[in-house]
């Protein structure tokens, strides 16, 4: 019997993408299906970053295309290929940079700047080209985060040069400005100063650029929301009622302006004594994962209340870069492998595909 692509791709139909729950045939991964005799070979093309997973998909993949048969040999290659996705409506999107994903809370000391920088972080070890825009003009703390110092280059005095570590791509207005100086600027002022960090970067080809927003629902996050290209945004609260009131306050402004919520992380979720082990909801229990209940959004997981976050964090070395194999790693890893999912699932940006028209008097 001879073997057909038919043959192959039915018995793919069997290997299901453990993060889509759909199989990489019907969710069109497979590419250049090639059979000649007992040699079969195929591409298999992922949307979103999955370094860690490739080697796992490449055995199961392999297992079912040898399960048919006359088949001897399988070539795969398993590669990620992330594309541009839908913004809002009317706003420019950034020549290098794909997606947009701002982490916004509705106010602060919930943990959204260390959610933004493990999130970045995780995306990067998966593989992707990540960056981070430190939007939170009057606290900025990703250079501290970041363990950075030190001012951006400008080499044509117009634009600047991103700062970088653990391979991701940080500009903040705390490069910019003493340590100790306050920023004492009204909001306009705040926000010229973001839209000139954002647009005179010279980000290097960014899969996702993280936005670390500063808390709340004021002037700054709004003009931000309405002037960013963002693919969607990740609402960060505690489970506290508090926390939550606020968080709703943060859905209900990107909702108004077009930015789809990719889901909700509900942090400080638990606290383990260190001690004796006792387990205790500090501040509520499954707060964030109701209000992703009651709202249809997706609930992206809980981290706990953990000193080593918030010592790894104020070191400059984050949770995801000093304990990699770690459980709260693997938790934030698990956020990001969802966003970037997501992400993959939306809407293509077909904006740089239409033709320009020229309206010229020489016709």
């Amino acid at each position: 019997m001879a073997i057909t692509a038919q043959h192959i791709q039915d018995a793919l139909q069997g290997v299901v993408d453990p993060n889509t729950g759909k199989d990489f045939v019907s969710s069109k991964c497979v590419k250049n299906l090639q059979v000649q005799d007992g040699d079969v070979s195929f591409d298999v093309e992922l949307g979103y970053p999955a370094k860690s997973q490739i080697p796992g998909f490449r055995k199961a993949l392999i297992a079912a295309a040898k399960g048919v048969q006359g088949v001897e040999n399988v070539s795969v290659n398993v590669t990620t290929k992330i594309t541009s996705h839908a913004v809002q409506r009317g706003v420019q999107l950034l020549p290098s940079v794909k997606n947009i994903i701002a982490v916004a809370s509705g106010k602060g000391g919930v943990g959204k700047s260390t959610t933004a920088v493990n999130l970045a972080l995780a995306l990067a070890a998966e593989g992707a080209t990540v960056g981070i825009l430190d939007a939170d003009i009057y606290g900025p703390s990703q250079p501290m985060m970041m363990g950075i110092e030190g001012r951006p280059e400008s080499v044509d005095g117009q634009t600047m040069e991103p700062l970088e570590n653990y391979g991701v791509q940080v500009i903040s207005i705390g490069f910019l400005i003493d340590k100790d100086e306050a920023m004492i600027w009204r909001g306009p002022m705040a926000t010229q100063a973001l839209e000139q960090l954002l647009r005179q970067t010279n980000w290097k080809d960014l899969d996702y650029l993280i936005v670390d927003m500063p808390p709340g629902t004021g002037d700054i996050q709004l003009t931000l929301s309405q002037r960013v290209p963002m693919t969607g945004a990740v609402i960060v609260t505690t489970p506290q009622d508090i926390a939550l009131l606020d968080a709703r306050k943060g859905i209900k402004m990107f909702e108004k302006v077009g930015v789809p919520i990719l889901g909700i992380v509900e942090n400080m979720a638990v606290h383990v004594c260190t001690n004796c082990g006792h387990v205790e909801h500090i501040f509520g229990a499954d707060g964030g994962k109701k209000m992703a209940a009651e709202y249809g959004m997706d609930y992206l997981g809980a981290l706990p209340l953990k000193m080593q976050i918030r010592e790894q964090a104020d070191s400059g070395r984050p949770t995801v870069i000093a304990d990699p194999d770690g459980e709260v790693a693997g938790l934030y890893k698990a956020v990001a492998r969802q966003v970037a999912i997501k992400i993959a699932a939306k809407a293509k940006d077909f904006s740089s595909k239409f033709p320009t028209i020229k309206v010229s008097k020489d016709t």
